[in-house]
């Protein structure tokens, strides 16, 4: 066995500290593009996995000995290691063996856990990653769902799937943290969910009701044709029909919403993509009023929130 030997007082003292079979395959698989994150995070589901733990001095004093002067630890303490993400968010490494945390900190000690308590350990932390193997060969970044199904012991399946239904191969693979969003692949081949694009319909259009696409003579409303209605909410109108000038044509009807429409498409900045049409025109405070409506929706939403770990808007 290479790297450090697992502590003799450890409840898993009989562990050789090597990798779970079927977590080595399912990493293989991912690093060659044949496997997937949701195959990974299956494989891992009831296993153990190594917490990392490394010493930090929090005190030192000199002392003299021999007329030279030497430095001495005085107080050190153990602490578990957090990592920051790209996005700015919290994940805890873990590692499937002893050898793989040797490549990343030969100085780290190994903790054994379950992965049920690891997962846990980062929702009571307020923390949302869990990044397998940072320092390779394979590097595997969990998303706050697939974490959040690890530590309630329930399979997991992305927002994102591959054309076929099935979840889109080589997300979730990076360097010692990967991007937690798109996954690889063409975005054109990756599909959202069934599930989660209704829930997100469903939640963007109960906040803002679409109004009609076109006004009278097939033309689209525009905010420019309209002013906002006094004490408007959601379910009424939010404009009002200018009045024609004397003597021009009449002013075409404005959508009774701004929202024209909403889909939910795979993302490139972020896991998932809502996809706003609105109608031309519109104002800023508007425009601010609908995107603001629209994030509570979803941040509301049990479906999204659960399935979901990243989203982006685009406006067309």
């Amino acid at each position: 066995m290479t790297g450090r030997e697992l502590p003799p007082t450890s409840a898993f003292a009989g562990d050789d500290g090597s990798a779970d079979p079927a977590v080595a395959a399912a990493l293989t698989a991912l690093g060659d593009g044949s496997g997937s994150l949701a195959a990974v995070v299956e494989a891992l589901a009831g296993t153990r996995v190594l917490v990392p733990v490394l010493a930090e001095l929090e005190a030192a004093e000199t002392v003299e000995v021999g007329g030279h002067a030497h430095t001495v630890d005085k107080e050190a303490s153990a602490g578990i290691v957090a990592l920051q993400a790209p996005d700015g968010r919290t994940a805890l490494p873990v590692f499937s063996s002893v050898a793989t945390m040797a490549a990343w900190r030969r100085e780290a000690r190994p903790v054994p856990t379950d992965v049920v308590r690891a997962a846990l350990s980062v929702v009571s932390e307020g923390w949302e990653l869990v990044v397998l193997d940072p320092g390779g060969p394979v590097t595997a970044l969990l998303p706050r769902p697939a974490v959040w199904a690890l530590a309630q012991q329930q399979p997991w399946r992305p927002a994102v799937l591959a054309a076929d239904g099935a979840e889109a191969a080589g997300g979730g693979v990076g360097g010692p943290i990967g991007a937690a969003g798109g996954g690889a692949g063409d975005v054109d081949t990756r599909v959202v969910d069934p599930e989660v694009r209704a829930a997100v319909r469903a939640a963007v259009l109960g906040a803002v009701p679409p109004g009609p696409a076109s006004g009278p003579g097939g033309e689209r409303g525009s905010a420019s044709d309209a002013s906002p209605a006094p004490g408007g909410s959601a379910g009424r109108s939010w404009f009002r029909r200018r009045r024609p000038e004397p003597g021009g044509a009449p002013t075409p009807a404005p959508a009774a919403n701004p929202v024209v429409d909403v889909d939910a498409v795979p993302g490139a900045r972020a896991e998932v993509a809502v996809v706003l049409t609105l109608v031309p025109g519109l104002d800023r405070p508007t425009l601010d009023g609908v995107l603001r409506r629209v994030g509570e929706a979803l941040a509301a939403d049990e479906t999204v929130t659960q399935r979901v770990d990243s989203l982006e808007v685009r406006l067309r």
